[in-house]
């Protein structure tokens, strides 16, 4: 009897290991398209050897993969959709969080533990091939609360101050590294060409050679001198090509005007305007390129085999990974079918699917064994992938401790943020006598629902998607700062409305301010869901304004906003006025400028409209005066002790 048990015992532990065996390769299909087999294992594949060369261990793994594998590793899946166990069944190469796709508790160690629980799933796959995490870090690491947020691009063009650019890219990377995301879709290298695009304010500017400039150093301080290093990650510069030079009312997206639109122009344009950002992202060592949601000439350029394989790829010699924006190729054509072959020809390498990853992975499979898509293009697409984990390290590393999660939003982090507000804010009028504020100002009122709001101060793509109105994140309101900035003796009054009735001097008469201070501007948005052809102040705020005015012997007015904004009816009331465009956490940075411990520096990104009819400018053609000519020309700004240009009163 004991023989017979023990028998069992043995057959039964053979039993139990074939079936863990076949258990762990249960999740590939196997390779029936003809791609390479897996070769047998080793006890040391070459490819977790890393003294070998990256090109070897690259053709060693994927001389290993089933096509199930190789085009798992093509798929990018919004983290939202996405089981964790799936990342393993599906042996997906990425998962990122959109806008706004945060952990049930958005802390930084809650998102590490996310992060962290994907990975776990894709190191248990057949090959413990790492993931790829993304997300949208744009001017920080935005989307995590506590996390500080640096100025959107256009105020950071604003500032024009490449080492600054270098300072923001390394922190960002350190913020967004310490909860174990290595790749960043940023920087956005568009350059906006029409104002009214809800993009405006992720272009540093309308200038190519500015927006080149900027968003090189920027990548350079994202990836470090050494991609394998703990803290840094892999840039994404998007949209390519031209996302900033589509025309008002071709867009076919919801509701949208002029965003993932038709970019109307001919070649020599796009190569003078809108293509140099990218050859100087690509020598400064780009990995990882977008390709914008817009067409160009009524072709998407998801599937421009031209602009993607032979400009991108060949003629600037791109050797990273492309990818497609969020759902992108879905638009190609409405056969889905028809767009993921066309997409994948045309060069995409990874598709940012979202949600619908069981349809790409069965689409692409069925077009390779058909035929429509080569192996050969596959194989290029995961060699290119596999290139850049490699190069990032992640198969040495694919986790990330929770170490360095207490220098997410560090003072130090903060205190650059507020220098590039301060960098960032431009002296549009002033009347040569306001400016700078005395900290010993007795009365001070305050008003705009923007002065009190790091929502409105911060816009889109922060903590959300879109923004959100509110106290959305720590940071410093600019009437915080205010606040913090005057003497014990200064009276400072708030009221969003501009509503300061009811305050009176000892004699119970209205009480005058000083100086009145109004913070006016856009609430937050993102995408096509800004693109307006009304650029115009909020009636709100304009009430504000007319309030604060009467009961102010000076008035200082703050503009918040993502683009220049409609401003001429209300100049002559105003004794200076501020853009300070989308500063982020650190409001501080405006009072250091406005009570004069630091000197106005920052310069207009982008030409500023007298009138909407002025929109789209035609920059090749731009009346030098008069009023047919911009309201302000490109590069313009004052100093304190500058006095504004007479106002030219037009009708």
């Amino acid at each position: 009897m004991n023989n017979f048990l023990r028998h069992w015992l043995r057959l039964a532990l053979i039993t139990l290991l074939f079936l863990a065996a076949c258990r762990q390769a249960e999740p590939i299909a196997d390779d029936s398209a003809g791609a390479d087999s897996p070769t047998a294992e080793t006890d040391s594949p070459a490819y977790l050897d890393p003294a070998l060369p990256i090109e070897d261990r690259v053709e060693d793994l994927l001389a290993r993969m089933t096509l199930a594998e190789k085009i798992g590793q093509m798929t990018l899946v919004e983290k939202g959709s996405l089981p964790p166990a799936d990342a393993r069944t599906r042996a997906l190469g990425a998962v990122l969080s959109g806008g706004g796709g945060a952990p049930r508790i958005n802390q930084p160690a809650e998102w590490l533990k996310m992060v962290t629980e994907f990975q776990e799933q894709a190191m248990a796959t057949r090959l413990a091939i790492p993931l790829l995490y993304g997300i949208d870090a744009v001017h920080g690491h935005s989307n995590v609360v506590g996390a500080v947020l640096f100025p959107h691009n256009i105020g950071l063009g604003a500032a024009n101050n490449v080492e600054l650019m270098a300072q923001i890219g390394r922190v960002t990377a350190v913020e967004t590294t310490a909860t174990g995301i290595y790749w960043n879709y940023a920087p956005a290298v568009s350059v906006p060409r029409d104002i009214r695009w809800g993009r405006t304010y992720e272009g540093y500017s309308e200038n190519t050679d500015l927006v080149t400039t900027l968003s090189r150093a920027y990548l350079v301080g994202l990836q470090g001198d050494d991609l394998t290093a703990v803290d840094t990650l892999i840039a994404t510069p998007k949209h390519f090509v031209a996302d900033g030079g589509t025309s008002w009312g071709t867009s076919t997206t919801e509701s949208f005007q002029i965003d993932q639109g038709d970019a109307q122009i001919d070649e020599a344009t796009l190569r003078a305007v809108h293509l140099p950002p990218y050859p100087a992202a690509i020598e400064a060592g780009a990995r990882s390129i977008m390709i914008s949601y817009s067409s160009w000439n009524g072709l998407k350029k998801h599937a421009h085999d031209y602009l993607i394989n032979d400009v991108l790829k060949e003629e600037l010699g791109f050797t990273g990974f492309v990818v497609s924006d969020w759902k992108a190729i879905d638009q190609i054509d409405p056969n889905y079918y028809t767009s993921v072959v066309a997409a994948i020809n045309a060069g995409i390498d990874m598709n940012m699917v979202p949600s619908e990853y069981d349809l790409f992975i069965e689409t692409l499979t069925t077009a390779v064994e058909t035929g429509d898509v080569p192996i050969e293009r596959i194989d290029d697409a995961v060699r290119r992938i596999l290139t850049v984990k490699f190069e990032l390290g992640l198969f040495e590393r694919p986790f990330t401790d929770d170490s360095r999660l207490d220098v997410i939003g560090s003072d130090a982090h903060r205190e650059l943020a507020r220098q590039a507000v301060r960098e960032s804010l431009v002296l549009l009028h002033h009347d040569g006598d306001t400016l700078p504020v005395s900290q010993e100002t007795p009365v001070i009122f305050v008003a705009g629902e923007a002065a009190n709001d790091i929502g409105i101060q911060s816009g889109g793509w922060s903590i959300e998607w879109q923004g959100r109105v509110g106290n959305i994140t720590p940071g410093t309101t600019i009437l915080d700062a205010i606040q913090s900035s005057v003497s014990a003796d200064t009276q400072v009054n708030f009221n969003r409305f501009g509503n300061f009735e009811r305050i009176t001097d000892d004699n119970g008469d209205p009480l005058m301010a000083d100086v009145g201070i109004v913070v006016v501007g856009e609430r937050p948005y993102a995408e096509g869901v800004g693109d307006s052809n009304d650029l115009s102040l909020l009636e709100g705020d304009l009430a504000a304004l007319e309030r604060i005015r009467a009961r102010s012997h000076k008035l200082v007015v703050i503009l918040i906003s993502g683009r220049p904004l409609i401003i001429s009816d209300i100049l002559p009331q105003t004794d200076a006025l501020i853009a300070a465009w989308l500063p982020g956490t650190e409001g501080q940075g405006v009072a250091d400028v406005l009570f004069g411990d630091y000197e106005f520096s920052g310069r207009l990104p982008y030409t500023w409209p007298r009138h909407m009819d002025q929109l789209p400018f035609d920059f090749d053609n731009l009346p030098a005066g008069g009023c047919d000519a911009p309201l302000y020309p490109f590069g313009y700004g004052l100093q304190t002790a500058d006095t504004s240009p007479a106002l030219l009163v037009c009708p």
